[in-house]
């Protein structure tokens, strides 16, 4: 009887074909002061990533792994923003908030996979700082081309990996109640609040691939940064030691941010957890931190500094 009335059940229920995204607000007044906001960072995202890319590719001096490293950062920069702010900004403007089953998995694999890049990406450009402070002489052997494009590819087929074992636990559960989510964009936690089969096995396995990527790209961070203070501290040269200092400050507040923002995320206690505190730390994470990444590498970079200088003289003489 038990079983029989499980199948009737199941029969009743619905299966979800389209979700719901509540976004930030639902005051009309506050929806458009956001939109002209986001809209204001949006621009200034991909302005930004897309500036940096088009600098190194027609600078010369900027033709070096550091630099392509930062040109493939800017450019999942601009792709991971670009998955999650243009739904939300038509979301701010329009009524009908809906957002398709097809299309909430879309999103939420691309976000994934960039997500997962740009921590391969940070943690490959803190290897490329260990290999030109430590072994100047070797650097151009160490660090070829062919090196360098191995490496971008890896990151990229890890990211796109991840994700799709992400994807693929999260969008085979059954959605049979409520479609509303209560975020801006297609999210693991609220979309597995969501869903009526048991996601126990499911949140500890995702939780797992996550903290391998996190703790690994981390670890290999801080012990490239180990070697580097190491070697700093044995310069004797005080120009070298600032010059040293210098070529990895960017690099160092990017990471800072970056990896600050997910772990304050993710390894806070479930008794603490607040979806409206969520939202606000998923803004800085999927559209500040995107804008701010080539701000701070032209900013706190002499290099980029004077490519751009340079390329500017030139278009206005």
């Amino acid at each position: 009887i038990i079983r029989y009335m499980g199948e009737i059940k199941v029969r009743n229920q619905t299966e979800v074909t389209e979700f719901v995204l509540l976004g930030l607000s639902e005051n009309p007044k506050l929806q458009l002061i956001l939109f002209v906001i986001f809209l204001f960072i949006y621009t200034a995202t991909m302005v930004g990533n897309l500036g940096m890319i088009l600098l190194i590719k027609i600078e010369p001096r900027l033709h070096t792994p550091m630099y392509f490293f930062l040109s493939n950062l800017s450019f999942v920069d601009s792709s991971y923003s670009s998955s999650i702010t243009p739904k939300m900004l038509v979301n701010l403007l329009d009524e009908n908030k809906a957002i398709s089953f097809n299309g909430c998995a879309a999103q939420f694999y691309f976000f994934g996979s960039f997500v997962g890049i740009e921590c391969f990406l940070l943690a490959i450009m803190a290897y490329d700082r260990y290999v030109a402070i430590c072994y100047p002489l070797l650097y151009s052997v160490i660090m070829s081309e062919r090196i360098c494009l191995m490496l971008v590819i890896s990151a990229f087929l890890g990211g796109f990996s991840n994700a799709a074992i992400h994807t693929g636990m999260t969008f085979k559960l059954s959605f049979c109640g409520s479609n509303l989510i209560n975020h801006f964009y297609c999210d693991t936690p609220p979309l597995l609040k969501l869903s009526c089969s048991d996601t126990y096995i499911n949140g500890i396995l995702i939780m797992i691939f996550s903290s391998l990527i996190v703790i690994s790209c981390v670890l290999m961070i801080l012990i490239s940064y180990l070697f580097i203070l190491v070697t700093i501290l044995r310069m004797r040269s005080a120009e070298g030691r600032s010059k040293a200092f210098s070529t990895c400050a960017s690099h160092l507040t990017a990471v800072t941010i970056y990896f600050g923002t997910i772990l304050f995320m993710y390894s806070r206690p479930t008794s603490s957890y607040s979806m409206q505190q969520d939202k606000v730390v998923s803004v800085f994470y999927t559209m500040i931190i995107p804008m701010l990444n080539p701000f701070i590498y032209s900013l706190k970079n002499k290099d980029v500094k004077n490519a751009l200088k340079k390329v500017l003289q030139r278009h206005i003489s």
